[in-house]
């Protein structure tokens, strides 16, 4: 199992070992359980659900909805967040296995 040291760029470019790989074959990319998408923040989540961007960051911590800690910032899949509320307005418990 090798995996370089240093850090590149999204596009490839920046100083790091181009063998990125867990066995040789495989991007250290494809082995993530969730397609990568963009992430939202709490001012955009906030208009689409048609609150308060302190509400959504209090829900953020409380558990209450799906979300992401980066730092001291709050980020929101979308996806998780129409699971949330197809789970939340069909009357099932919340489960983490639903998000």
């Amino acid at each position: 199992m090798s995996c370089s040291r240093r850090w590149r760029n999204l596009d490839g470019t920046g100083s790091g070992d181009t063998s990125e790989s867990l066995d040789g074959n495989e991007s250290i990319f494809s082995q993530r359980t969730h397609p990568f998408e963009p992430l939202l923040d709490d001012v955009q989540v906030a208009k689409l659900l048609g609150l308060h961007q302190k509400t959504v960051q209090k829900l953020a911590r409380s558990g209450d909805i799906p979300a992401i800690q980066i730092g001291r910032y709050w980020r929101f899949r979308a996806s998780s967040l129409q699971k949330w509320l197809d789970v939340k307005f069909s009357g099932q418990p919340l489960t983490k296995e639903i998000l």
